[in-house]
């Protein structure tokens, strides 16, 4: 074991603000962006936990995120010309009012409820469902149950985190549209923090007369007869769609999403932001820190001069040490930020962790870990072999 190393594991109270410095500033913005990440996938959740795997929008489209991904109907027959084609359907979906009816009179006017504080109406966004058994427009990780629910008329389902803002629970009646709607499920892991969100089957839909059945639908949800040639067919579909259309595979539009949302303006610098202020926090904290702890152990850097070591050992053990202190807080910013993950998750916020993500915090923390030894090398020439004999 080195003597840096081991100077850290037996002085680590010395060592421990640094370390605590530089886990917080990791958890600072590993938490800013695996929230921005989880919002993202709260969007577009329906569609990459789908069974669908390929997904086919205009040629335009760069994601799900920022801009239009429907295409005109007529692409749907012409997708099913690939032999491996087994279902197309198309992900529609509307939007309208939402109102929980509870502790609501119906037999009153809408301005009577109005003036009586009847629940405020809030917009939601609708998406559908297919109730058939295995169709490629329900997502994997739904329930048999839970889409049998779904296939009831006037049903919906919407997401834990959407119960209070919306005022309703399972089993509650609202109004949507103006028509009455039953909550008969609740959905976890598809929160959406700009605006809530409801599912229901497209017969629901079509029953609230929001189907379309005008010239352009959602983006179009192919199942292959062998899910592992998803790559080969979807290169192959934009062959034949020439220029029309491009067919994704799921998880190249999943990662497409991720980068899409890093590419918003006010996220940016958002996380410019925080990234600064982490790194000033990491570099004045941990660089105090190491120097007070050379400070310490001034009379043990003199001991080793006084028995021939020389200064450039002395600053590579200095260098060392930082390294490892930044090695400790890469570890413990990982672990605070999985915690907060997990904490999070239980009140149904999703903080995404991605390990591109891990990685460059984890490098930048070493090399602020590393500055800050660079900066307290100055400290080694108050180490003088002659001031052990005072």
């Amino acid at each position: 074991m080195s003597l840096a190393l081991s100077t850290l594991l037996y002085e680590w109270r010395r060592y421990m603000a640094a370390v605590m410095a530089l886990a917080l500033s990791g958890l600072l913005v590993l938490g800013m962006a695996g929230v921005f990440i989880g919002i993202g996938k709260g969007f577009t959740a329906t569609i990459e936990r789908s069974s669908a795997d390929i997904i086919i929008m205009q040629p335009g489209a760069k994601s799900l995120i920022g801009g239009p991904a429907g295409v005109p109907r007529r692409f749907i027959p012409l997708a099913y010309n690939h032999p491996e084609v087994v279902e197309v359907q198309p992900l529609d979906g509307a939007g309208g009012s939402f109102q929980s009816v509870r502790n609501v009179d119906p037999t009153k006017s809408v301005a009577e409820r109005a003036r009586a504080g009847a629940p405020k109406q809030n917009f939601v966004q609708t998406s559908i469902i297919d109730t058939r058994p295995g169709s490629v427009t329900i997502p994997t990780d739904y329930s048999p149950e839970l889409v049998e629910a779904l296939r009831q008329p006037y049903t919906v389902a919407i997401d834990e985190t959407a119960m209070r803002s919306l005022g309703v629970k399972l089993g509650d009646k609202a109004l949507y549209n103006g028509q009455t709607v039953t909550v008969a499920a609740i959905l976890r892991g598809y929160p959406n923090m700009m605006q809530q969100s409801i599912v229901m089957s497209r017969d629901t839909l079509r029953m609230v007369g929001q189907a379309d059945t005008g010239p352009r639908v959602g983006p179009l949800m192919v199942k292959l007869s062998d899910p592992t040639r998803a790559e080969v067919v979807a290169e192959q579909l934009n062959q034949q769609g020439d220029g029309q259309w491009k067919a994704w595979t799921r998880q190249d539009l999943a990662d497409a999403n991720q980068s899409a949302m890093f590419e918003q303006g006010p996220l940016i610098i958002i996380l410019g932001g925080v990234t600064v202020v982490g790194i000033i926090i990491g570099v004045a904290i941990t660089w105090q820190t190491l120097r007070g702890a050379i400070m310490a152990n001034i009379k043990e850097f003199a001991s080793l001069r006084a028995l021939g070591v020389g200064m450039a050992s002395l600053r590579r053990i200095v260098v060392e040490l930082s390294f490892w202190v930044g090695v400790v807080g890469v570890a413990a910013a990982i672990g605070l930020t999985w915690l907060v993950a997990v904490f999070a998750g239980t009140q149904g916020v999703l903080i995404a962790l991605q390990p591109q993500a891990l990685i460059a915090v984890g490098g930048g923390l070493i090399s602020i870990a590393m500055i800050s030894g660079l900066l307290s090398l100055g400290v080694l020439k108050n180490s003088q072999p002659a001031d052990l004999l005072r």
